[in-house]
């Protein structure tokens, strides 16, 4: 288990002093005190997937529950590892969003194929690549959490990440029962960012983010079980210094059913600086 998983599982014993407790059906987030008794049920992470922009005057209501579940562990022992994935089609609206990509775009438009959506939408969520709600539906999005069943088998870990100039060097390992087809995907996003919108739908507002992606990289297909390695661009943007982005930053790894499937393994680790 890596630093930042870690980190995230201890964040459960604040829950209840923060209010994530309330009771939602099956979609709860709690500290399983010690005191009513039971043993708490295994932790497993859960990726969570937002969809948004900033040109949305709808996403600010998504972003705000994705930053009160990213880290947070359900009763039945989901814990959520959260990207925000910024798309590109709300840019011509009035307001560009400086974290979008078409890569985040291209993406969800995976999942439009795979869920059969008419169009894209935002704010969207994805669970595990598995289901989509609407991303501002707090009680729909923590049911899907704690509705995403964990199959034991594929596991990946974050052996490694350092930073080499320009490029981040992770080691990984991949072991378990192996998933046909599974693709290998990394992440690097900022921990937590702020922008001030100047145009558009949501013009005169401070948005803030967290686990917003800077990065998508398909690493390719898994073929065998073991040891790898590969070096990731690290992008500068908004006058950042290669070498540090504001709030700091973590690499997200994940290993994902082929056709945008199910997501089958996931591991985090701060990044240094």
């Amino acid at each position: 288990m890596t630093m930042r998983l870690k980190m995230m599982l201890g964040l459960v014993g604040v829950a209840i002093g923060l209010g994530l407790n309330r009771g939602l059906g099956g979609g709860v987030l709690s500290a399983q005190g010690a005191g009513e008794g039971r043993r708490p049920s295994p932790a497993h992470p859960v990726l969570v997937e937002l969809f948004t922009s900033e040109g949305c005057s709808s996403c600010p209501a998504a972003d705000d529950v994705l930053r009160e579940i990213d880290g947070r562990r359900t009763e039945t022992g989901q814990v959520v590892v959260g990207i925000s994935e910024h798309v590109t089609y709300w840019n011509r609206l009035g307001w560009a969003d400086p974290f979008s990509s078409e890569v985040y775009t291209a993406r969800q438009d995976g999942y439009r194929s795979r869920f059969h959506i008419d169009s894209a939408y935002t704010p969207q969520v994805v669970v595990n690549g598995d289901r989509e709600v609407l991303g501002s539906d707090r009680k729909a999005v923590l049911r899907a959490v704690a509705e995403t069943d964990h199959a034991p088998g594929m596991a990946v870990h974050i052996e490694s990440a350092k930073i080499s100039g320009d490029t981040l060097e992770v080691r990984y390992r991949v072991d378990g029962g192996a998933v046909a087809g599974a693709e290998l995907f990394a992440v690097v996003a900022d921990d937590r960012r702020s922008s001030r919108v100047e145009r558009g739908e949501n013009a005169g507002r401070t948005l803030t983010h967290v686990a917003v992606a800077r990065s998508l990289t398909r690493l390719g297909e898994i073929r065998e079980m073991g040891e790898g390695s590969t070096g990731l661009h690290l992008q500068r943007r908004d006058g950042e210094s290669k070498d540090q982005a504001p709030g700091g930053r973590h690499l997200v790894l994940f290993a994902q059913s082929p056709g945008s499937g199910r997501v089958v393994a996931i591991d985090v680790a701060a990044l240094p600086g």
